[in-house]
């Protein structure tokens, strides 16, 4: 049997289609014949290198999207304005340090709107152009790969654009639920698995609900799977994917929330995969934690075993290292190779050099063979 591998969804955009996915988020002038043709172009590319890197689970590197959580904003009516990201707690102790994140990273370009009327769907056509891009670009180099394609879950949009309009959290959630399920339909009719982005059962602790208590925190942790169950009824759990993230950039991480406050809530959500970081210095010990856990049968663990807030390449024999001990838990046919976040989680913004992420990739596949030949 053969480790498969795979990684959180995002790749490097690079700088001329970062500039037209800009210009196109902040209603600038731009190429619309240009913009097809790069999207597609690169795409197709990164398809080719995930295959030539050793990844057997690929995706589309959300190369069509600005961003994981604000692209739905062209999708789904009730979204407007413009309020600036709410500095991590973490961070906001060290303004020296946020600022040389910024110049290292780049700055958050894109638009952050605010839920200010009723949420419906009104445009599912960027989804199915985001679809038949992908299905084009595997058809070329792709054929024979699992394929999946990245989408915001009810509660990460909640998490990024602030309910201004609904009585409640709850709300607000259904009516985000019933929005997004087209495009969450239009993903697994096309064949592709489904991957949900769920910071906001983690890294919005210190984020976007960071004024909650943790109690609270919990509750609305709790009422985001609701509604992601909700969303997703009677879809085929075993082609669904969730991930946990407590936010990919180098801060110190002190206001993380702990594991074994959520993953209890982690377990209930419907996905039968769950990505989560594993090798960021503050969650790595936490293995134990899923050691010590009920992990239903029907679920498989893609822990992140190389980093994404770093260009140091992990050694394969580290990797093998860190996919044993999940293997210990659940055994190898549970157990996915991948990675701690995205290499590229909006247009314009990033730490890893392009060509170091395929080098990393590379050293996955070679890691989860080292650790496949011990079991």
């Amino acid at each position: 049997m053969t480790i498969e591998t795979t990684h959180v969804g995002s790749l490097p955009r690079g700088d001329h289609l970062s500039e037209l996915l800009l210009a196109k988020d902040n209603g600038r002038d731009y190429d619309k014949d240009e913009f097809e043709t790069t999207v597609q172009d690169s795409i197709t590319v990164a398809v080719k290198k995930q295959r030539e890197s050793g990844v057997t689970i690929v995706s589309d590197g959300e190369l069509g999207k600005v961003g994981y959580s604000t692209y739905m904003q062209e999708r789904l009516s009730g979204f407007g304005g413009h309020i600036d990201r709410k500095p991590a707690k973490d961070l906001a102790a060290h303004p020296g340090l946020a600022k040389k994140l910024s110049a290292i990273m780049g700055s958050q370009e894109f638009t952050r709107a605010s839920c200010v009327g009723e949420v419906k769907l009104v445009n599912l056509e960027p989804a199915l152009e985001d679809i038949r891009r992908y299905k084009e670009a595997l058809d070329k180099e792709g054929q024979g790969t699992r394929a999946f394609m990245n989408a915001a879950s009810p509660g990460l949009i909640t998490a990024f654009q602030v309910n201004k309009y609904y009585s409640s959290h709850e709300a607000y959630l259904e009516a985000l639920a019933s929005a997004m399920r087209p495009e969450y339909e239009a993903i697994l009719d096309a064949g592709l698995d489904i991957q949900f982005d769920c910071p906001d059962l983690a890294m919005s602790r210190h984020t976007g609900y960071q004024d909650a208590t943790e109690e609270e925190f919990v509750k609305m942790a709790a009422a985001n799977v609701e509604a992601l169950n909700a969303a997703t009824e009677g879809l085929p759990a075993d082609r669904m994917r969730m991930h946990l993230c407590w936010g990919n950039y180098e801060g110190p991480h002190d206001h993380d929330i702990a594991l074994e406050k959520v993953i209890d809530i982690v377990l209930s959500a419907r996905p039968n995969t769950i990505l989560f970081e594993s090798a960021n210095p503050c969650h790595e010990h936490e293995w134990t934690v899923w050691r010590d856990a009920d992990i239903p049968e029907d679920k498989i663990l893609a822990p992140g075993v190389i980093d994404t807030c770093s260009n140091y390449v992990e050694h394969p024999e580290l990797i093998a290292q860190r996919l044993q001990r999940f293997i210990d838990i659940v055994g190898m046919d549970r157990v996915v190779a991948s990675t701690d976040c995205g290499f590229g989680t909006f247009a314009g913004y990033g730490k890893i050099d392009p060509d170091v992420t395929w080098k990393k990739l590379r050293n996955l596949r070679t890691g989860a063979d080292l650790a496949e030949a011990r079991n």
